[in-house]
């Protein structure tokens, strides 16, 4: 940078940086980033995950759901801890967005959703030799909330994935 004036010419050094600069508005949120953490692994939940790697990519929540669509209001609720749900859809925009892979960002309980419930759910009932009424009283749930799950009209809660699945 070269300054000029009439004394002459000034120098002054210009100093060309090479590392994303990353645009926290709020300490707390500096703090739950964890910057002194650089692996992914260490974060569990996946509002972790997306704050993280959209720090990394040095990114706004406004322009993460400005490219996947939706408002930032809601994508903020994504970096919000005890979410559970996550739409597919969504979570593949947010990934290619963040230049990583859809199975980086989610939990064992979407990764069942994106899999297919329904599918899952008659294989697992299919396995331990069950109709959808023994299958619905042994877990306290009603055969129609089964039929519902195995047709796919409705989506099975966390609370009763963690029952079903990891008793």
């Amino acid at each position: 940078m070269v300054c000029h004036s009439n004394s002459g010419v000034r120098y002054a050094p210009l100093y060309i940086h090479s590392f994303p600069f990353l645009r926290l508005h709020f300490l707390a949120e500096a703090e739950r980033v964890s910057i002194g953490s650089d692996d992914p692994a260490n974060f569990i939940t996946i509002a972790d995950k997306l704050r993280y790697y959209r720090h990394r990519n040095g990114l706004l929540q406004r322009e993460v759901a400005d490219y996947v669509g939706i408002e930032r209001t809601t994508y903020s609720t994504y970096e919000e801890d005890g979410r559970d749900y996550y739409p597919s859809d969504t979570l593949q925009r947010i990934a290619e967005f963040l230049k990583v892979k859809v199975a980086d960002l989610i939990d064992d309980y979407n990764t069942f959703l994106c899999d297919g419930q329904a599918c899952q759910i008659k294989e697992l009932r299919d396995k331990m030799k069950m109709t959808q009424a023994e299958f619905a009283a042994h877990f306290g749930i009603t055969k129609e909330q089964i039929k519902k799950w195995e047709q796919g009209k409705a989506r099975m809660t966390k609370k009763f994935w963690e029952r079903i699945f990891l008793r």
